[in-house]
């Protein structure tokens, strides 16, 4: 069993039992390791101890980060989902695919990847010369085969060349506390217009906040939408940098997600107590 199957498998016990708040002792127990080694290995991966952990994802945190992100989408939709201000430090700047990019399909276009570790378990990263163009984690050679197909079929005639330390850098960018005040990162993505306006709207919700589906789909101008909008969240192309995992349930419940439930409420938790770290 993998460092990252661990510790998925320790995030649904705890989030199982999140009101028994489960002790160390229970919890390497469940995991079939020593208390120490279980400390050790939750706290390399996640930077924190399981009881903080255990404290950042209640579900009343869920419900209070909901009422917290009304402001935020108005404030949003009051300034236009396509500007180019922000009102948080995500600098993440979405590219459409253009209808001549579309049409050539990636002819004359080189098309860089990799398959690198995270903190949240391996993810295939793919660019083009104008940004990221998929980003998906794959924890078995079927799912990154897949991913791989996903891509060929987006990007046909493009030059597809393995740039392992390429990927490597662009993850470890990723997945920096200091990343998004620091150098922004450009996604180059194909879609609808529906889709391409959830996505930016998504862009909008602050790291270490979530929103309701309904929500965003308010934010869009389709507030009887809210399947819709589902959908177009669910077919976002790159994790992480277009934060699918921060839209959850009215009730505050996570509810799906393209990548695992588990690794939804890991990257919920990460980026809040990276948050709540960065600001001490």
């Amino acid at each position: 069993m993998s460092d990252y199957e661990r510790i998925a498998k320790a995030l649904a016990y705890l989030q199982e039992r999140v009101t028994e708040q489960p002790s160390l002792d229970e919890l390497a127990a469940h995991l079939h390791l020593s208390p120490f080694h279980c400390q050790r290995l939750f706290t390399r991966w996640a930077g924190t101890t399981p009881k903080r952990f255990l404290q950042v994802v209640t579900l009343e945190l869920g419900k209070n980060l909901l009422d917290q992100s009304c402001s935020v989408l108005e404030t949003s939709a009051a300034l236009g989902l396509s500007s180019t201000s922000r009102l948080y430090d995500h600098f993440v700047q979405l590219e459409a695919v253009t209808p001549g990019e579309y049409k050539n399909r990636g002819a004359g276009m080189l098309l860089s990847y990799g398959v690198s570790a995270t903190p949240l378990g391996r993810m295939l990263l793919a660019q083009t010369p104008r940004g990221i163009c998929k980003a998906a984690f794959v924890e078995s050679e079927e799912a990154e085969t897949h991913a791989l197909l996903e891509l060929q079929q987006l990007w046909p005639l493009a030059n597809l060349q393995l740039q392992q330390a390429r990927a490597d850098a662009l993850s470890a960018q990723i997945f920096s506390a200091r990343t998004l005040a620091a150098t922004p990162l450009s996604v180059h993505v194909q879609g609808t217009n529906f889709q391409l306006a959830v996505w930016r709207a998504l862009l909008q919700v602050p790291r270490g906040s979530a929103v309701s589906y309904s929500q965003i789909a308010a934010a869009v101008g389709s507030p009887s939408a809210a399947r819709a909008t589902g959908t177009a969240i669910g077919a976002n192309p790159v994790a992480v940098l277009i934060p699918c995992h921060r839209v959850i349930q009215q009730s505050g419940a996570l509810g799906g997600y393209r990548w695992g439930t588990e690794r939804k409420l890991a990257l919920q938790a990460w980026e809040r107590i990276k948050g709540i770290k960065g600001s001490e």
